[in-house]
């Protein structure tokens, strides 16, 4: 992928809960300029970030706890539903693992409450890859593209960085979900990702597992990041 067709799958980020008015209108400003796929904030910040946004770029919110993401249904429930406004098109969620017995019925539960409370917005289930072995990891993303996830994404960022096996799981279980459902969903890749190269290493492996979900574009692929944007420019 070159800088512009990076640019065109990028998720701009900027998740800083005491952000000033002063850095969010500069955060537009750039976005504006090079004009990513979506920007990303806390779902506080999205009534004042989306007058600020040029038509055509999506505005994504994070809700419900991060990095660390809510247990309780209600309060998932009722912090998605808050969020996802008539002017927000995405939503970030993470689904919090455990060290043992994960993915189980319970998340199952809270992953179609989430979907239910996400509403029309696009849904990516953050899963926080350095947390877990493979075997959980490859559950529970099959878990939630089938409740309903419009991408899986690899992790916050704040636990960990994406990994090559992370990135290669992740792209296989989107596959996977394709020839069994037939349902085409997406894949976000986040955490660690800072330049070129390391973009570049990691398309390498989601396209040795399925050349359509980079071919498709924003629909499918995305990438998670603050500083990207700054080696791109």
């Amino acid at each position: 992928m070159n800088s512009q067709d990076i640019i065109k799958c990028l998720d701009y980020t900027l998740l800083n809960l005491q952000a000033t008015d002063q850095e969010l209108s500069e955060f537009c400003e750039k976005a504006n300029q090079f004009r990513p796929i979506a920007v990303c904030v806390f779902s506080k910040h999205a009534k004042f970030v989306k007058p600020l946004l040029d038509e055509g770029i999506r505005l994504s919110v994070v809700a419900s706890g991060f990095p660390e993401g809510s247990t309780d249904l209600e309060e998932i429930s009722e912090s998605i539903s808050k969020a996802c406004t008539e002017y927000v098109d995405e939503v970030d969620v993470v689904l919090e693992p455990r060290n043992q017995d994960f993915p189980n019925e319970t998340d199952l539960e809270r992953l179609v409450a989430i979907r239910k409370a996400a509403g029309n917005s696009t849904l990516k289930i953050i899963l926080e890859t350095p947390l877990l072995e493979e075997r959980p990891l490859r559950a529970v993303a099959r878990m939630a593209l089938a409740a309903g996830a419009d991408f899986v994404k690899s992790c916050t960022g704040k636990r960990g960085s994406c990994s090559e096996e992370a990135a290669s799981i992740l792209a296989y279980e989107v596959m996977r979900h394709e020839r069994t459902f037939n349902e085409q969903k997406g894949l976000k890749l986040s955490g660690g990702i800072r330049t070129l190269e390391d973009v570049n290493r990691l398309t390498r492996l989601v396209n040795n597992e399925d050349p359509s979900i980079i071919e498709s574009g924003s629909n499918r692929f995305r990438i998670g990041a603050s500083s990207l944007l700054d080696q791109l420019a």
